[in-house]
């Protein structure tokens, strides 16, 4: 079973890139998120997100 959501520190450590700039890509809509209470649960994996960047870079 593979894992259905990641926390900002998780999304960070797997895609290798800081907290404030994680945070800016949501605001922007580049990264898929779901907020539960006051926690944001980042539903992309990191796998799908550098894919779905190297897809658009070639476009």
């Amino acid at each position: 079973m593979t894992k259905a959501g990641f926390s900002v520190p998780e999304f960070c450590h797997g895609v290798g890139i800081g907290r404030s700039k994680v945070y800016e890509l949501m605001t922007a809509g580049a990264i898929r998120f779901v907020t539960i209470g006051r926690r944001r649960i980042i539903t992309d994996s990191p796998a799908e997100f550098l894919a779905r960047v190297a897809d658009a870079g070639r476009a």
